[in-house]
């Protein structure tokens, strides 16, 4: 994997599961639509699961290779 994910909340986490806001916050995100670029590991891909309801991902590519 290796590459980068581009992560966007947008939707609010107002009344969802304490579980859900810490994985949020583990991740960098606490406002609507503020983005985050993380790398692609298995432990990000998991979180992403959890709370995919509220985010939305995009794979960066990286144009260098």
């Amino acid at each position: 994997m290796s590459g980068m994910l581009k992560i966007t909340l947008v939707k609010s986490m107002i009344g969802r599961p304490e579980k859900h806001r810490k994985v949020l916050r583990g991740m960098g995100l606490t406002k609507i639509n503020r983005t985050v670029e993380l790398e692609d590991t298995p432990s990000i891909r998991g979180m992403v699961h959890v709370v995919s309801h509220l985010v939305k991902v995009e794979e960066k590519i990286d144009e260098t290779e």
